[in-house]
């Protein structure tokens, strides 16, 4: 498999706006149809196009693993029964003050991290939804994991300023290798310009070709050369 370059309506930060799994993807409306569905099928997952909370931000207030999803309070029932229609594992609407739960907790099939801020209670609902142990964490003495970190089944990339501990802690809780990178020409944010599953990744339309190779590397998918294209045209 391989990565590919893509924007999300009109912009780079493409996992601000999406949300991918080894099930579902997760894109909002505006993006054009032919261009979502041919993410979907890149991934190999099904596709759900729909808002998050009335906004195009879904990979920043949501975040998922194969066994559960986490919404914000601010989701609408539509985009529940959207998401639904999908995708069969827990699903459960955060009743607190916070909303960006993709940038507040980092997870894959085997773990979670989460922001340090949470509450016990609040740790408790995430690791049960998500079915896996959960545990608070800094990345790069950052609270903020979702958008510092992406996590797959194969791999995890990270800030990188990440601390020794930090990814001790990662490999620990995750159960996957851990690399750190950039993406979009030296984001550290790596969350903010990713999406990916096991089965192949999508970068943001400025990332460098050093930084696919670390990305392709840390999420154990390989770049063929005749695969090569992006998914820059169409909104």
């Amino acid at each position: 498999m391989a990565i590919y370059l893509a924007d999300i309506v009109g912009s780079p930060s493409i996992g601000v706006y999406s949300l991918a799994t080894d099930q579902i993807l997760i894109i909002p409306n505006p993006v054009a149809p032919k261009k979502a569905e041919r993410m979907a099928e890149w991934l190999k997952v099904k596709l759900i196009s729909t808002s998050v909370g009335g906004t195009i931000l879904a990979g920043a207030l949501a975040c998922a693993n194969s066994n559960g999803i986490l919404l914000p309070h601010i989701v609408r029932e539509r985009e529940v029964e959207a998401i639904k229609s999908c995708f069969d594992g827990n699903i459960t609407v955060m009743e607190t003050r916070k909303t960006a739960y993709g940038n507040l907790i980092l997870a894959n099939d085997r773990g979670a991290i989460v922001d340090p801020r949470f509450k016990p209670s609040e740790i408790k609902e995430i690791a049960e939804t998500l079915d896996v142990e959960a545990f608070a964490s800094e990345i790069a003495g950052l609270p903020y994991v979702g958008s510092l970190a992406v996590a797959t089944n194969k791999g995890v990339l990270a800030h990188p300023l990440l601390k020794d501990s930090e990814r001790k802690l990662l490999e620990d809780v995750l159960k996957v290798p851990v690399d750190v990178g950039t993406v979009n020409c030296g984001i550290p944010y790596v969350g903010t310009g990713v999406m990916a599953n096991r089965h192949a990744a999508i970068a943001g339309s400025l990332t460098t070709g050093p930084e696919m190779f670390i990305i392709e590397n840390a999420f154990d998918v390989v770049k063929e050369n005749e695969e090569i294209e992006s998914f820059q045209s169409h909104r």
